[in-house]
């Protein structure tokens, strides 16, 4: 008898899942145009620190990011904002993954500027509450996380298209243990939302002018989810003549990374949301490290870009967060240039840091009171930006 009730009840959880996941896919069949930022003056940026070392990444990019738009601010064309309370010790205490007056902030932004964000886990004291980033992109539908990895010495110039609300991480905080032996977790693949990030990824190839796009999954073995995706992929790929494609699994795909003689085939990478957060940690270690490597979280209304990595609570704990790389987020920062439209400024930017990080190394960061802090290495950053040589800066890097 037991049993049988702990069935049904499982059963009536799985209805609930099924149709908040169906009322997903009806919303994203209704979805509007993409934003068109040449229109809105002025273009409102908004900072959220996070939690442990993201106040201080977060302020030392915005600090390079405020002086590389000091023309535009000055103009009355782009405004910063300070956006308070997404810190863990808030939303524990609201018992909310995103405060409903941090979320009304967020929305009266274009964009963001995110630090890292801490996530309970089992038993590390606080509440079950949902991932902030999570939540962020499901309230705000950013389905596409962008993260690109760039070592232009090693030829590697790789764009992974990550899916973000699909996926284990959609429903991650919905599983449910079943009895105390049989604990259950929910996947979810959609047809509309493979479609548009794979779309994406072409549309991204095309613009950029690569030719190859790589489709990450184990269909072999996870035959009905990322067998779809792959499905869809075949479909999209139709629309874009003289871009050729295939379907990588992603165990092989993970070794295929850290080969040196495979490394250049690789261009755009589209792949569901586990798969890609996995990956593109392994991609960001060959660029120098998760420190190192920034991401965009993208809609066609709002779009948050942040660095990949987690908010380091020791560093804070042992005095040392001002030592904090904030290469990723000034990556991150780059990426939020480009996609409102400032490229020039993105890519002089990017170029900066592969110098100045990859190359020169004339400051240098160790995360401790032996290297330089995140404020130092930022005024680095901005005079190499500013410098009239950088272009041959970087050329010599990419010559060495």
């Amino acid at each position: 008898m037991a049993q049988a009730q702990d069935i049904n009840a499982a059963k009536e959880h799985f209805g609930t899942v099924l149709e908040q996941q169906l009322a997903r896919v009806e919303a994203m069949k209704r979805e509007g145009p993409w934003m068109d930022y040449s229109n809105i003056s002025p273009i409102i940026i908004g900072n959220l620190g996070g939690d442990g070392i993201g106040p201080y990444i977060a302020a030392d990019a915005q600090r390079v990011l405020e002086q590389l738009l000091a023309d535009e601010v000055a103009a009355g064309k782009v405004q910063f904002r300070t956006i308070e309370g997404l810190t863990i010790e808030n939303r524990a205490a609201q018992l909310q993954s995103i405060p409903l007056d941090v979320l009304e902030e967020i929305r009266a932004c274009h964009v963001t500027m995110k630090g890292p964000t801490h996530t309970p886990e089992q038993g590390d004291g606080w509440p079950n509450i949902e991932s902030a980033n999570v939540s962020m992109r499901k309230h705000l539908d950013l389905f596409a996380n962008v993260r690109p990895v760039r070592v232009p010495a090693q030829g590697i110039d790789w764009t992974f298209f990550r899916e973000n609300t699909e996926d284990m991480y959609a429903v991650g905080s919905q599983g449910l243990n079943v009895t105390d032996d049989l604990a259950i977790d929910f996947r979810v693949i959609t047809t509309q939302g493979s479609r548009r990030i794979i779309d994406a990824a072409f549309a991204h190839a095309k613009r950029t002018g690569k030719d190859h796009v790589t489709i990450v999954t184990k269909a072999n073995v996870v035959k009905t989810t990322d067998g779809k995706f792959l499905d869809i992929a075949r479909e999209v790929s139709e629309n874009y003549p003289g871009i050729s494609w295939e379907g990588w699994y992603i165990d092989l795909m993970t070794a295929a990374l850290i080969n040196p003689a495979r490394q250049k085939d690789f261009q755009v990478l589209a792949l569901p949301n586990l798969y890609g957060d996995i990956l593109t940690d392994e991609a960001a270690q060959i660029q120098g490290g998760v420190g190192t490597a920034g991401s965009a979280n993208v809609g066609k209304q709002y779009s948050m870009f942040e660095a990949i990595h987690g908010s380091a609570p020791r560093m804070v704990r042992e005095g040392r967060a001002q030592y904090a790389d904030p290469s990723s987020m000034m990556r991150a920062g780059a990426m939020m240039l480009d996609h409102l439209g400032y490229t020039e400024l993105g890519g002089k930017l990017n170029r900066a840091l592969d110098v100045c990080g990859q190359y020169e190394r004339s400051v240098v960061m160790t995360g401790r009171s032996n290297g330089a802090t995140g404020q130092e290495f930022g005024d680095y950053v901005v005079a190499t930006v500013n410098d009239s040589s950088l272009d041959s800066r970087w050329e010599a890097y990419v010559n060495s």
